[in-house]
Protein backbone atom coordinates (compact mmCIF):
# COMPACT_ATOMS: atom_id res chain seq x y z
CA UNK A 1 0.00 0.00 0.00
CA UNK A 2 1.14 3.48 -0.86
CA UNK A 3 2.52 4.94 2.55
CA UNK A 4 4.08 8.75 0.63
CA UNK A 5 3.88 11.58 2.43
CA UNK A 6 1.60 13.66 0.90
CA UNK A 7 -0.36 16.86 2.44
CA UNK A 8 -2.18 16.63 -0.57
CA UNK A 9 -3.05 13.42 -0.93
CA UNK A 10 -4.19 13.49 3.29
CA UNK A 11 -6.35 16.85 2.83
CA UNK A 12 -7.55 14.63 -0.02
CA UNK A 13 -9.02 11.90 1.77
CA UNK A 14 -9.94 14.17 4.43
CA UNK A 15 -12.44 15.87 2.43
CA UNK A 16 -13.90 12.80 2.05
CA UNK A 17 -14.21 12.07 5.75
CA UNK A 18 -16.03 15.87 6.27
CA UNK A 19 -18.34 15.46 3.31
CA UNK A 20 -19.47 11.67 4.95
CA UNK A 21 -19.79 12.89 8.42
CA UNK A 22 -21.55 15.93 7.83
CA UNK A 23 -24.58 13.15 6.36
CA UNK A 24 -24.01 10.83 9.51
CA UNK A 25 -24.15 13.84 11.73
CA UNK A 26 -28.16 14.57 9.95
CA UNK A 27 -28.64 11.18 9.82
CA UNK A 28 -28.15 10.11 13.57
CA UNK A 29 -30.14 13.01 14.60
CA UNK A 30 -32.95 11.73 12.64
CA UNK A 31 -32.72 7.79 13.47
CA UNK A 32 -31.99 8.70 17.51
CA UNK A 33 -35.74 10.07 17.37
CA UNK A 34 -37.18 6.16 16.83
CA UNK A 35 -34.15 4.10 17.97
CA UNK A 36 -31.89 3.48 20.87
CA UNK A 37 -27.89 4.61 20.25
CA UNK A 38 -27.26 0.63 21.16
CA UNK A 39 -29.51 -0.30 18.01
CA UNK A 40 -27.93 2.09 15.70
CA UNK A 41 -24.94 1.17 16.51
CA UNK A 42 -25.62 -2.60 15.95
CA UNK A 43 -27.13 -1.84 12.53
CA UNK A 44 -25.14 0.16 11.60
CA UNK A 45 -22.28 -2.39 12.13
CA UNK A 46 -23.96 -5.41 10.50
CA UNK A 47 -25.00 -3.27 7.38
CA UNK A 48 -21.14 -1.80 7.32
CA UNK A 49 -19.74 -5.17 7.56
CA UNK A 50 -22.00 -6.24 4.45
CA UNK A 51 -21.04 -2.84 2.66
CA UNK A 52 -17.37 -3.28 3.11
CA UNK A 53 -17.24 -6.88 2.62
CA UNK A 54 -17.45 -6.72 -1.44
CA UNK A 55 -14.06 -4.61 -1.00
CA UNK A 56 -12.47 -7.01 1.22
CA UNK A 57 -13.47 -10.10 -1.48
CA UNK A 58 -12.04 -7.95 -4.68
CA UNK A 59 -8.83 -7.01 -2.49
CA UNK A 60 -8.14 -11.20 -1.93
CA UNK A 61 -10.89 -12.00 0.19
CA UNK A 62 -10.64 -12.95 4.59
CA UNK A 63 -6.86 -13.31 4.21
CA UNK A 64 -6.33 -9.55 4.05
CA UNK A 65 -7.70 -9.32 7.37
CA UNK A 66 -5.51 -11.58 9.27
CA UNK A 67 -3.55 -9.44 11.88
CA UNK A 68 -0.92 -9.98 14.86
CA UNK A 69 -2.12 -7.21 16.37
CA UNK A 70 -5.64 -8.22 17.16
CA UNK A 71 -4.96 -7.16 20.56
CA UNK A 72 -4.64 -3.41 19.87
CA UNK A 73 -7.57 -3.67 16.96
CA UNK A 74 -10.33 -4.91 19.78
CA UNK A 75 -8.59 -1.65 22.39
CA UNK A 76 -9.42 0.90 20.24
CA UNK A 77 -12.47 -0.17 19.03
CA UNK A 78 -13.89 -0.75 22.19
CA UNK A 79 -12.60 2.58 22.98
CA UNK A 80 -13.99 4.36 19.70
CA UNK A 81 -17.29 2.21 20.69
CA UNK A 82 -17.76 3.94 23.83
CA UNK A 83 -16.68 7.73 22.52
CA UNK A 84 -19.46 6.58 19.48
CA UNK A 85 -22.07 6.23 21.85
CA UNK A 86 -21.48 9.30 23.93
CA UNK A 87 -21.96 11.45 20.34
CA UNK A 88 -24.57 9.84 19.20
CA UNK A 89 -26.37 10.37 22.41
CA UNK A 90 -25.20 13.91 22.88
CA UNK A 91 -27.29 14.86 19.57
CA UNK A 92 -29.97 14.02 21.62
CA UNK A 93 -29.55 16.28 24.18
CA UNK A 94 -27.62 19.22 22.87
CA UNK A 95 -27.56 21.19 19.65
CA UNK A 96 -25.98 19.97 16.44
CA UNK A 97 -23.29 22.83 15.91
CA UNK A 98 -22.42 22.48 19.75
CA UNK A 99 -21.98 18.55 19.29
CA UNK A 100 -19.44 18.66 16.86
CA UNK A 101 -17.73 22.06 18.43
CA UNK A 102 -17.00 20.11 21.62
CA UNK A 103 -16.05 17.09 19.83
CA UNK A 104 -13.13 19.67 18.73
CA UNK A 105 -11.13 19.43 21.71
CA UNK A 106 -9.71 16.48 20.27
CA UNK A 107 -7.12 17.57 18.67
CA UNK A 108 -5.76 18.46 22.07
CA UNK A 109 -5.30 14.94 23.11
CA UNK A 110 -4.70 13.73 19.66
CA UNK A 111 -1.38 15.49 19.34
CA UNK A 112 -0.27 14.85 22.99
CA UNK A 113 -0.55 10.95 22.53
CA UNK A 114 0.93 11.24 18.84
CA UNK A 115 3.72 13.32 20.07
CA UNK A 116 4.04 11.32 23.33
CA UNK A 117 3.79 7.60 21.74
CA UNK A 118 4.48 7.75 18.28
CA UNK A 119 7.23 10.33 17.99
CA UNK A 120 5.75 12.78 15.85
CA UNK A 121 7.11 16.47 15.80
CA UNK A 122 5.34 18.83 16.84
CA UNK A 123 6.11 21.97 14.45
CA UNK A 124 5.36 25.67 15.45
CA UNK A 125 3.02 25.36 12.36
CA UNK A 126 0.63 22.94 13.96
CA UNK A 127 0.74 24.57 16.87
CA UNK A 128 -1.03 27.22 15.47
CA UNK A 129 -3.39 25.39 13.41
CA UNK A 130 -4.26 23.75 16.78
CA UNK A 131 -4.55 26.79 18.85
CA UNK A 132 -6.47 28.74 16.17
CA UNK A 133 -9.09 25.95 15.28
CA UNK A 134 -9.78 25.92 18.90
CA UNK A 135 -9.50 29.35 19.67
CA UNK A 136 -12.53 29.63 16.18
CA UNK A 137 -14.67 26.59 18.54
CA UNK A 138 -14.33 28.42 21.71
CA UNK A 139 -15.79 32.06 19.30
CA UNK A 140 -18.73 29.71 17.08
CA UNK A 141 -19.95 27.61 20.82
CA UNK A 142 -19.07 31.03 23.32
CA UNK A 143 -20.16 28.57 26.34
CA UNK A 144 -22.42 30.53 28.95
CA UNK A 145 -24.26 29.25 32.14
CA UNK A 146 -24.14 25.93 33.53
CA UNK A 147 -22.70 22.90 31.90
CA UNK A 148 -25.26 20.63 30.11
CA UNK A 149 -24.85 16.81 30.96
CA UNK A 150 -24.75 16.47 27.20
CA UNK A 151 -21.59 19.10 26.82
CA UNK A 152 -19.68 17.08 29.41
CA UNK A 153 -20.78 13.38 27.51
CA UNK A 154 -19.29 15.26 24.21
CA UNK A 155 -16.37 16.38 25.70
CA UNK A 156 -15.71 12.58 27.38
CA UNK A 157 -16.32 11.27 23.56
CA UNK A 158 -13.92 13.36 22.19
CA UNK A 159 -10.96 12.38 24.73
CA UNK A 160 -11.70 8.89 23.28
CA UNK A 161 -12.03 10.25 19.71
CA UNK A 162 -8.49 11.37 20.53
CA UNK A 163 -6.72 8.37 22.05
CA UNK A 164 -8.44 5.84 19.13
CA UNK A 165 -7.05 7.88 15.88
CA UNK A 166 -4.10 7.79 17.24
CA UNK A 167 -3.62 3.91 17.93
CA UNK A 168 -5.07 4.07 13.70
CA UNK A 169 -1.64 6.35 13.17
CA UNK A 170 -0.17 3.27 14.62
CA UNK A 171 -2.18 0.38 13.23
CA UNK A 172 -1.39 2.40 9.55
CA UNK A 173 2.06 1.81 9.80
CA UNK A 174 1.88 -1.96 9.72
CA UNK A 175 -2.02 -2.79 8.66
CA UNK A 176 -3.57 -2.33 5.55
CA UNK A 177 -6.76 -0.09 5.78
CA UNK A 178 -9.24 -2.54 4.98
CA UNK A 179 -7.78 -5.03 7.95
CA UNK A 180 -8.36 -1.76 10.04
CA UNK A 181 -11.79 -1.04 8.49
CA UNK A 182 -12.63 -5.18 8.94
CA UNK A 183 -11.84 -5.29 12.84
CA UNK A 184 -13.95 -1.83 13.53
CA UNK A 185 -16.63 -3.48 12.24
CA UNK A 186 -16.56 -7.21 14.19
CA UNK A 187 -15.30 -5.43 17.27
CA UNK A 188 -17.90 -2.89 17.41
CA UNK A 189 -21.01 -4.77 15.93
CA UNK A 190 -20.33 -7.63 18.88
CA UNK A 191 -20.31 -5.06 21.52
CA UNK A 192 -23.21 -3.69 20.56
CA UNK A 193 -25.63 -6.62 19.41
CA UNK A 194 -26.42 -7.53 23.35
CA UNK A 195 -27.47 -4.22 24.41
CA UNK A 196 -29.19 -3.51 21.07
CA UNK A 197 -31.41 -7.09 21.39
CA UNK A 198 -32.19 -5.80 24.79
CA UNK A 199 -33.88 -2.91 24.05
CA UNK A 200 -34.92 -3.12 20.80
CA UNK A 201 -38.06 -2.19 18.92
CA UNK A 202 -38.74 -2.10 15.63
CA UNK A 203 -38.11 1.27 13.40
CA UNK A 204 -40.57 2.94 11.18
CA UNK A 205 -39.24 1.70 7.41
CA UNK A 206 -38.18 6.05 7.12
CA UNK A 207 -35.56 5.07 9.61
CA UNK A 208 -34.13 2.02 8.29
CA UNK A 209 -33.59 4.52 5.00
CA UNK A 210 -31.80 6.59 7.85
CA UNK A 211 -29.81 3.88 9.28
CA UNK A 212 -28.47 2.49 5.72
CA UNK A 213 -26.86 5.88 5.35
CA UNK A 214 -25.10 6.11 8.48
CA UNK A 215 -23.72 2.67 7.97
CA UNK A 216 -22.49 3.54 4.56
CA UNK A 217 -21.06 7.11 5.42
CA UNK A 218 -20.04 5.86 8.88
CA UNK A 219 -17.95 2.86 7.67
CA UNK A 220 -16.49 4.95 4.32
CA UNK A 221 -15.52 7.81 6.71
CA UNK A 222 -13.44 5.89 8.76
CA UNK A 223 -11.86 4.63 5.33
CA UNK A 224 -10.80 8.06 4.27
CA UNK A 225 -9.54 8.66 7.92
CA UNK A 226 -7.48 5.70 7.40
CA UNK A 227 -5.83 6.46 3.87
CA UNK A 228 -5.47 10.11 5.41
CA UNK A 229 -3.45 8.84 7.86
CA UNK A 230 -1.51 7.05 5.68
CA UNK A 231 0.05 10.16 3.67
CA UNK A 232 0.79 12.39 6.69
CA UNK A 233 0.99 12.64 10.67
CA UNK A 234 -2.02 12.94 13.05
CA UNK A 235 -0.94 16.08 13.99
CA UNK A 236 -1.69 17.33 10.43
CA UNK A 237 -4.16 15.78 9.42
CA UNK A 238 -6.83 16.26 12.54
CA UNK A 239 -6.44 19.64 12.30
CA UNK A 240 -8.64 19.97 9.04
CA UNK A 241 -11.26 17.74 10.64
CA UNK A 242 -12.06 21.39 12.58
CA UNK A 243 -13.43 22.94 9.04
CA UNK A 244 -16.53 19.97 10.14
CA UNK A 245 -17.28 22.93 13.17
CA UNK A 246 -18.41 25.57 10.77
CA UNK A 247 -19.86 23.33 7.95
CA UNK A 248 -22.20 21.50 10.55
CA UNK A 249 -23.02 24.83 11.55
CA UNK A 250 -24.36 25.78 8.67
CA UNK A 251 -25.95 22.49 7.74
CA UNK A 252 -27.68 23.28 11.38
CA UNK A 253 -28.63 26.72 10.55
CA UNK A 254 -30.34 25.60 6.86
CA UNK A 255 -31.63 22.21 7.96
CA UNK A 256 -32.57 22.50 11.83
CA UNK A 257 -33.01 26.96 12.13
CA UNK A 258 -30.13 26.50 14.38
CA UNK A 259 -28.48 30.04 15.12
CA UNK A 260 -25.44 31.17 12.28
CA UNK A 261 -24.13 34.37 13.03
CA UNK A 262 -20.85 36.90 12.66
CA UNK A 263 -19.04 34.89 15.71
CA UNK A 264 -19.78 31.53 13.12
CA UNK A 265 -18.29 33.26 10.42
CA UNK A 266 -15.38 34.73 12.85
CA UNK A 267 -14.63 31.21 14.06
CA UNK A 268 -14.88 29.24 10.59
CA UNK A 269 -12.27 31.66 9.28
CA UNK A 270 -10.00 31.44 11.99
CA UNK A 271 -10.72 27.54 11.59
CA UNK A 272 -9.65 27.95 7.85
CA UNK A 273 -6.55 30.02 8.64
CA UNK A 274 -5.02 27.70 11.17
CA UNK A 275 -5.57 24.97 8.42
CA UNK A 276 -4.05 26.85 5.51
CA UNK A 277 -0.67 27.35 7.86
CA UNK A 278 -0.82 23.64 8.72
CA UNK A 279 -1.09 22.29 4.70
CA UNK A 280 1.87 25.02 3.73
CA UNK A 281 4.74 22.87 3.12
CA UNK A 282 7.46 23.42 5.38
CA UNK A 283 10.85 25.44 4.72
CA UNK A 284 13.05 23.59 4.20
CA UNK A 285 17.11 24.36 6.30
CA UNK A 286 19.50 26.09 4.35
CA UNK A 287 22.41 24.31 2.62
CA UNK A 288 25.33 25.09 3.89
CA UNK A 289 28.63 25.62 1.50
CA UNK A 290 31.58 22.91 2.33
Amino acid sequence: MDRTPSKTRAALWMSGWLALMLIVAVAGREATRDVNVFQLMAVRGVLGFAMLYPLIHMNGGLAIVKTARVHVHIARNLIHFCAQLGWFFALTLIPLGQVVAIEFTMPIWTAILAASFLGERMTSWKVVAIVLGLVGVFVIVRPTGAINPGQLIALAAAVGFGISVTVVKSLTRTEQTLTIMFWMLVVQSLASIGPALYVWTWPPLSTWGWLAVIAFCGTFSHYCMARALLHADATVVIPMDFIRVPLTAIVGWLIYSERLDAYTVLGAAMILAGNLLNLSPGRKAPVRAK
